[in-house]
């Protein structure tokens, strides 16, 4: 584990360098938020949904500032496996999977809460139909965090059965391209799932993608109330798991066929 620990503490250490990527997203993902608010702004002024727009607005922003969280990945795990440089890799004393699993971490927390922490005082301060809204209570803001962090776990499971998959077509825009759309999509970043059919929520709730930001911003605004929280926080556990076991096989799997070529 201390050298896992290592590798997330190298990992964050090399994503603080980048500053300047940093503030674009920032400027970005403000952009875009204010974007999204303004069309539901427009669409609750024509057709008044059963959502209150003030939660909407808090949904718009949360997304917006764990944005990072969902789409970052790798670009040096990907040469790695194009090049083949990823031999090196196998020498380490050390699972591969648990390396690289780490570092996603890091790099996925790091860039989220660099962005995030900005994004949502400058969400505080705006003028009332535009800011975020406060949490509904202590314990909904407590499990909402805890949430997010367990979100985090799940989302880095995911981005590394992505790489499992990138070791065996050598190209990973294809999957990426689907894996983003899904995660998008699915996730609540396009449209709150809160928004969609009840019949819908249903299912898409409990699939490994709703528990990425929508689980947390529904415990966060108090749609889900604190008596289901052991429930959603159980379903987060439960994809957690069963995704790091399959990407743990999947990697194993990899590196038993695993051919380099080159000179």
């Amino acid at each position: 584990m201390k050298s896992y620990l290592t590798v997330f503490r190298l990992r964050l250490r090399m994503e603080l360098q980048y500053r300047g990527a940093m503030l674009g997203g920032i400027i970005c993902q403000m952009v875009f938020g204010l974007i999204l608010i303004a069309l539901y702004r427009a669409l609750y002024a024509s057709r008044p949904q059963t959502m209150p727009v003030e939660s909407v607005v808090t949904y718009v922003w949360l997304q917006q500032a764990f944005f990072r969280m969902l789409l970052a990945s790798d670009p040096d795990l990907t040469d790695k496996i194009r090049t083949g440089a990823i031999s090196y890799d196998l020498c380490r004393p050390v699972n591969l999977y648990g390396f690289y699993y780490f570092r996603s971490l890091a790099l996925k927390m790091t860039g989220s809460l660099m962005r995030a922490v900005p994004m949502l005082l400058f969400a505080a301060v705006l003028p009332a139909g535009w800011r975020i809204g406060l949490p509904s209570s202590i314990p909904g803001l407590i499990l909402g965090i805890c949430a997010l962090a367990l979100g985090l776990l799940c989302v880095s499971a995911i981005e590394n059965i992505n790489m499992g998959f990138t070791m065996r077509t050598l190209d990973s825009r294809g999957v990426q391209a689907m894996l983003n759309l899904l995660m998008t999509l699915l996730c609540g970043n396009i449209l709150p799932l809160t928004l969609f059919p009840d019949s819908w929520q249903k299912v898409i709730t409990l699939l490994p993608y709703a528990q990425l930001l929508d689980a947390p911003i529904r415990l966060y605004t108090g749609v889900y109330a604190l008596s289901d929280a052991v429930r959603v926080l159980g379903v987060q556990v439960f994809w957690t798991i069963l995704l790091v076991f399959f990407g743990t096989w999947l990697w194993r799997h990899n590196q038993k066929r695993l051919i380099l070529q080159g000179g």
